[in-house]
């Protein structure tokens, strides 16, 4: 029996007549488990030298790399930081320059030092009884085991840079160069030997500099403190200055008194009092007005009002110590100082001033030696406590010949002492109290020993700031021009880094440690410094073949001095060199003695901590030494917080590891993340966020994976922009619009604007308008049709530009995309960025398809609620009726086929108002839409509702268009 034509039509497959995308490119990524693949393959290829090799003769472009500690894995910190520096690299290795990256490590100092000791104290060992080379050894293992360790993280988060051959600053060169940089400053006359008062860890026994520092709250005690008047208008006679002070164990240093001449003081005298140990009736206090009536509530008390006191007679008084007589000692006159850094917000209005305890103190002390020298007082300043926390002889009553021997002010554990009580057990005792309390506020604490650190003068090696170089300038001049000359993004950190240069004493150097650079000097007992260049070049010859170790072997004196010095007045200085300058020197034997980079660097990277960090003291080291910054540029990046904006810590378990990330869900989601965040700021992180960025991925990946399927179709054929429909020039006019943003964005590394602008552009402008208008065409339209031939032209672009803007963020990504495209290919690192011409640039058809794209937007809303409704299926079994009063609107689908641009199987365009009840949009004015149904037959092939079915007899269930593409295919039913 014979069959039907239409029997014979529903059987015809027509599949293989169709241009479906084929792909061997994965929906699901995979990224954990091919990731490391990837990063062997590169390690293999040698894609590093390959880089360098390509980039041969190209302008240098250099990133310097903020050392991180060599002592533990890295944490998300350190991610976020390697991430940015690797895109930045990156973006400008494939834009034209030779961007090589030279990673570093900072391998001195107190945080691998510390690790050390504490390997002794589990094993009961003390540090003081190993040689110290021997303990230097151990340091230098120590570091180098974690930089191999961190290397294989780093390169695991698709880090690309010389992992062969880093710099860091044990290295032997390394420490012969950061020696030589501080002879440079010794030979300036820049380096003396000074005493002042630095914070220091009584627990770590060394100095320690501001960046070594957090802060943290703790609950003191404070006391107010009876000055009695001993000289000064008979006014005064047998009256009491009043301090405050939450240090009471700085009250043995005391020296001075500060007042300030911008305040009203009076004379009070004491009404009632109900206290115990503070004063009573009749006794006369002097305070600022503004701070009387709080402070007598302190001491229970109530004041008469006597009379005010001028600024002149304020500046005449002398008062005695409070301890006077204590062990003998306390019997100078304490005068009273007019400072600026006195304030009425709190206290008394009156500044206790130890300036063995405190820069202020210190400050206003050295402002005064010759008004103190004018009244016959010594302006000499004491040592009242020594590097263990005790006191010592210059603390009468609480040092070594008190009873029960000297008190102390923390202990080697960080414990409180008991230096507190007794100095307020004296002061009660001399009925000098006036008052006492507690208080919770912020103290400074030791970043590694977390424990709270004590300021205390000591003999320390200094870099003076304000000190004429011979040509005009200074330290703190040549920095602070330096700042203007730099580039800041963001730019509020020029202000913050002016505000720390232009607020900062001078800078300690020396530290009281063993694993370090030396301060590789000699001097003599008044510090005087020995500059002979036959004797530094001993020394750094010596370090260049041996290492620092040299200067701490036996017999270096000898050696290094050699016959031309008297031994005995020259002392060799042990003092370790502060680790800031050390990384701060890194731009002399990095960015300087490689051939492969130059100085200064384009920019330096890092955390905002680093203003006064690296930033900082890479800037004072440059401008010491060659009168600028080493950097041209400066950006900095936030700290990661968990999803609530909450410090991460382990105690919290809230923290989040790159490790984890990574085994979860690949190093590229982590990049994605850092791009997608506003890393000028503190950024945010936990499970939530990730699983975010993992959305995005998949929707960008499967963007990706669309057009490598439909370009396998692809012959690389060329058609003039001119001879474009202009669907396919709209999309290069946006990819020129997006070149422009792109190379903007990595130029201002504004990476954020370049990943939202490619992200939004794939979901919304390819996957949900061209790509689905193009389907159609690209499925099933002729092999010779102008429209699928331009539209693979123009995929094949998209291709091209979207896969290497994006290689620098998701490096993984991109290089399995290309690879797949283009098996031939070594890398896509290997690229550059596509060329985008000029004339892509359309202004007016841009505008023109504007409002074409606001019509098809009402066109889209109608048939979404078609389809909720369950009206229709899809889009294309509709034939809405289009009613577009706007003649501006009307005239931009002139000519066009919107139907394929609505993805409907027909429709009708009506210059009359929307009837009653039509759909409309609020934002889209004069523009109806009335859903109706198609009419005709739906395409065996392209699933289009036409009347056309069955006009070519041979191919019945399809449309025209569809038969001759299949009469042109030569298929046959």
């Amino acid at each position: 029996m014979q069959k039907t034509m239409t029997e014979t039509a529903e059987k015809i497959d027509y599949s293989s007549t169709l241009y479906l995308p084929q792909t061997e490119f994965p929906m699901r990524a995979g990224l954990p488990q091919k990731e490391p693949e990837t990063v062997a393959r590169w390690q293999k290829m040698e894609l590093y030298k390959k880089l360098r090799a390509s980039a041969a003769g190209r302008e240098k472009f250099v990133l310097h790399d903020g050392p991180p500690y060599a002592n533990g894995n890295i944490h998300i910190g350190h991610a976020l930081n390697k991430i940015l520096k690797d895109v930045i690299n990156r973006s400008f290795q494939m834009r034209g320059f030779d961007a090589n990256y030279v990673p570093g490590w900072d391998c001195h100092g107190l945080p691998i030092e510390w690790k050390i000791e504490e390997k002794y104290r589990e094993k009961g060992r003390n540090k003081d009884d190993v040689p110290v080379n021997e303990f230097r050894q151990e340091c230098r293992d120590f570091a180098s085991g974690w930089i191999e360790v961190q290397t294989e993280e780093f390169k695991r988060l698709g880090i690309e840079g010389d992992f062969d051959k880093p710099y860091t600053t044990m290295n032997f060169h390394a420490e012969a160069r950061i020696a030589g940089e501080l002879m440079k400053i010794a030979k300036a006359g820049q380096l003396y030997r000074g005493s002042k008062p630095v914070m220091w860890s009584v627990v770590e026994r060394t100095a320690l500099a501001e960046a070594e520092i957090e802060y943290a709250d703790v609950e003191s005690d404070m006391i107010w403190v009876k000055f009695p008047v001993a000289e000064g208008p008979d006014a005064l006679a047998g009256a009491f200055v009043v301090i405050w002070t939450t240090t009471p164990w700085t009250i043995p240093g005391n020296r001075a008194v500060a007042y300030s001449s911008r305040y009203a003081y009076g004379l009070y005298e004491v009404a009632t009092a109900e206290n115990d140990y503070g004063p009573q009736p009749g006794e006369k206090l002097i305070f600022a007005k503004r701070l009387a009536d709080e402070s007598a509530a302190k001491a229970k008390v109530t004041f008469n009002f006597v009379r005010d006191l001028e600024p002149e007679e304020l500046g005449t008084v002398t008062c005695a110590h409070p301890l006077h007589g204590l062990g003998g000692g306390y019997a100078f006159q304490v005068p009273l100082l007019d400072g600026e850094h006195v304030t009425d917000d709190a206290g008394t209005g009156f500044v206790h001033t130890a300036p063995s305890h405190g820069r202020e103190d210190f400050e206003a002390w050295m402002e005064n030696v010759r008004l103190l020298e004018d009244r016959g007082i010594s302006s000499a300043i004491p040592f009242p406590v020594d590097d263990a926390g005790y006191y010592t002889a210059d603390a009468p009553g609480f040092g070594p010949e008190a009873e029960g021997g000297a008190g102390r002010v923390i202990d080697d554990k960080g414990k409180k002492g008991d230096a507190n009580d007794r100095v307020i057990k004296a002061l009660i005792a001399r009925h000098a109290l006036f008052a006492r309390g507690r208080m919770k506020h912020s103290y400074p604490h030791s970043w590694r020993s977390k424990k709270p650190v004590i300021f205390r003068n000591t003999p320390q090696w200094f870099v003076y700031m304000d000190k004429d170089f011979g040509d005009g300038t200074t330290l703190r001049s040549r920095a602070l021009n330096a700042i203007d000359d730099t580039r800041f993004v963001p730019g509020a950190g020029q202000n913050r880094l002016r505000a720390m240069i232009e607020q900062r004493p001078d800078w300690v150097l020396s530290r009281q440690r063993a694993w370090g650079v030396p301060i590789a000097i000699f001097a003599d007992d008044d510090g005087q410094i020995l500059v002979d260049e036959k004797v530094n070049a001993r020394i750094l010859e010596a370090f260049e073949e041996e290492g620092a170790d040299a200067w701490f072997a036996e017999g270096a004196k000898e050696r290094f001095l050699g016959n031309d010095h008297d031994h005995a007045r020259w002392h060799q200085v042990m003092d370790i060199l502060d680790v800031w300058f050390d990384s701060g020197s890194t731009h002399t034997f990095t960015l300087e003695d490689r051939p492969d980079l130059k100085w200064p660097a384009d920019v330096y990277l890092e955390g905002s901590d680093q203003h006064r960090g690296w930033f900082h003291s890479s800037l004072l080291e440059s401008c010491a030494t060659r009168g600028r910054a080493p950097y041209d540029a400066v950006v900095t990046h936030g700290f990661t917080m968990d999803e609530k904006g909450e410090k991460m810590s382990k105690s919290k378990g809230n923290t989040v590891t790159p490790q984890e990330v990574m085994k979860d869900a690949g190093a590229d989601i982590l990049r994605l993340w850092v791009m997608t965040t506003d890393y000028w700021e503190d950024q945010r992180l936990g499970k939530t966020i990730i699983q975010t960025n993992i959305d995005a991925y998949r929707k960008l990946r499967n963007t990706i994976r669309w057009m490598l399927g439909t370009l396998a179709h692809d012959k690389g054929e060329t058609i003039a922009l001119a001879d474009m429909p202009e669907l396919e020039q709209l999309m290069l006019h946006r990819l020129a619009e997006l070149d422009r943003l792109v190379r903007e964005g990595y130029d201002a590394f504004d990476f954020k604007r370049i990943a939202r602008a490619l992200i939004d552009f794939s979901n919304v402008e390819l996957s949900a308008f061209y790509f689905d208008i193009r389907k159609d065409a690209l499925y099933c339209d002729a092999p010779s049709s102008l429209r699928r031939r331009a539209a693979l032209q123009v995929i094949r672009t998209l291709f091209d530009c979207l896969v290497t803007w994006l290689a620098p963020m998701l490096p993984f990504t991109a290089e399995e995309a290309w690879l797949s495209r283009n098996p031939e290919a070594v890398s896509v690192h290997l690229e550059q960025f596509p060329a985008v011409p000029a004339e892509w640039r359309n202004e007016v058809l841009a505008e023109k398809w504007r409002k074409i794209r606001e019509v098809r937007k009402v066109v889209t809303g109608a048939l979404e609620i078609e389809r909720k409704d369950k009206r229709i299926g899809s889009s294309l079994e509709a034939a809405p009726i289009v009613h577009v009063a706007d003649p501006d609107l009307r005239a931009a689908l002139d000519g066009q086929d919107f139907a394929e641009i609505c993805i409907t199987s027909a429709i009708e365009i009506d210059g009359a108002e929307g009837p009653a009840g039509a759909f409309t949009l609020p934002d889209v004015a004069k523009v109806g839409v009335v859903p109706k149904l198609a009419e005709g037959r739906k395409c065996a092939r392209s699933w289009r509702i036409t009347t056309d079915i069955g006009s070519d007899p041979f191919y019945p269930d399809v449309s025209a268009r569809d038969a001759a593409a299949l009469r042109e295919l030569g298929f046959k039913p």
